[in-house]
């Protein structure tokens, strides 16, 4: 019998440790430590660069899908335009909320990382001028898309996908077998995207064995820190910005919100997958919160997809703990990188449990940040994405309800 992917990520990270002790109690000159953790960095090695490699397409058929299934509700424009608008304000707020925690109890400062000098090697801190920063990121934004898949540009895969979106949008039928070979490379990317986190769970623990081996027991606290920090900074945007936004909008209590979804957000802590809380959400917006069936079955469907507020602020917040541990000082023009592209990974982001490791190595490559470093956020992440999964949810239930009063306001308003 195959045992859960939790389970063996569990296993590993126990065994990862144990053996990082014994190769400590060997000594780092012994025979055995070298050469185990010569094996361990190789298996650890394998893992990441699997992720780097499936990364560009799955998130070019992600985006250019979850863009192009708009072209279903062409007949609907004001209902989609106020649902990405609600969806980019909620991230946003997320997002800035991680990274001010982020920057204020700075989790992981001062415990260096020596095992990762390596990915650093390159690692230029710049210093650019506002003018000079903005001249640079927004060329970076347009390339050739064959070259941007090759070097793995994900903020040019990125603009190309949108614009491949929209432009699937705008064709409507005629580019109806261009849509569906894009469904269809998403559900092979999933497929892969499976494949690759199983095949992680049993060798994601060289990292854990080389930071045993290497003395860094710090790292257990800081990372003890960073749990703490994530949870309640989540819990934050989920039972404080959330319902605070509900309520200016449409005036529905965060009691009433809450007493109607508590179905939908337990089903989404206990699974951690929005694709799999769906139909739950659905029954709960439509017959308990009384949003109508062509708003929710619109915005909550879509919301899945690319709605991600718990995910984007872990993410965001992730990449400052790592460049804490690795010693990299992010400045404003790069937590600006990090901010975009935490959005952008959270849209690219399937919605199944621990899919966001994947868009993670997107976040960390966006400032130079080594994506080895995925491998010590892997044995939490379990934890943490029932958490982020809930309130992922919750944003899209929340969504269903401010779409609809603004449309139907602003429909009153016309006539």
């Amino acid at each position: 019998m195959t045992l859960p992917l939790n389970t063996q990520i569990l296993i590993a990270a126990l065994s990862g440790i144990a053996l990082g002790i014994g190769f400590n109690l060997l000594g780092a000159n012994h025979a055995i430590t070298q050469q185990g953790v010569f094996l361990c960095s190789l298996a650890a090695g394998l893992f990441i660069d699997m992720l780097k490699m499936i990364l560009a397409p799955l998130v070019f058929a992600s985006i250019a899908v979850g863009i192009a299934n708009l072209r279903e509700h062409q007949q609907i424009h004001r209902v989609w335009q106020m649902t990405l608008g609600f969806f980019a304000v909620s991230m946003a707020l997320a997002i800035v909320l991680g990274l001010a925690a982020a920057n204020w109890l700075e989790p992981g400062k001062g415990l260096h990382l020596s095992m990762f000098d390596h990915a650093l090697s390159g690692y230029q801190a710049q210093s650019l001028k506002p003018s000079e920063f903005l001249l640079k990121f927004s060329h970076s934004l347009f390339m050739n898309p064959i070259a941007a898949l090759a070097q793995g540009n994900v903020l040019a895969i990125v603009v190309f996908a949108l614009l491949l979106g929209v432009a699937l949008v705008v064709g409507g039928e005629r580019y109806k077998n261009l849509l569906f070979l894009l469904k269809e490379l998403q559900e092979l990317m999933l497929l892969l995207v499976s494949w690759i986190m199983r095949f992680g769970a049993n060798r994601h623990h060289g990292v854990i064995s080389q930071l045993a081996a290497n003395q860094e027991h710090q790292l257990l606290m800081s990372l003890g820190q960073f749990i703490a920090l994530v949870i309640t900074t989540t819990l934050i945007h989920g039972f404080i910005v959330l319902p605070l936004l509900l309520w200016l909008v449409t005036r529905v209590t965060p009691k009433h919100f809450f007493r109607h979804t508590r179905t939908a957000l337990i089903t989404a802590f206990a699974t951690s997958s929005s694709s799999a809380t769906l139909p739950v959400s659905l029954r709960c917006a439509e017959q308990h919160l009384h949003v109508k069936s062509d708003i929710a079955g619109f915005v909550i469907p879509l919301g899945a997809t690319i709605n991600m507020d718990g995910t984007a602020l872990y993410e965001a917040t992730a990449a400052l703990f790592v460049a804490n541990l690795t010693g990299v000082d992010l400045d404003f023009s790069q937590q600006l990188i990090v901010f975009i592209t935490a959005m952008i990974a959270a849209m690219g982001a399937p919605g199944i449990p621990s899919a966001g490791m994947v868009t993670m190595v997107m976040v960390l490559q966006s400032v130079g940040l080594p994506a080895e470093a995925i491998a010590i956020l892997l044995p939490i992440d379990r934890l943490l994405d029932t958490v982020r999964t809930m309130v992922n949810v919750e944003g899209d239930l929340v969504g269903s309800l401010v779409v609809q009063k603004l449309v139907y306001r602003n429909a009153s308003s016309h006539t």
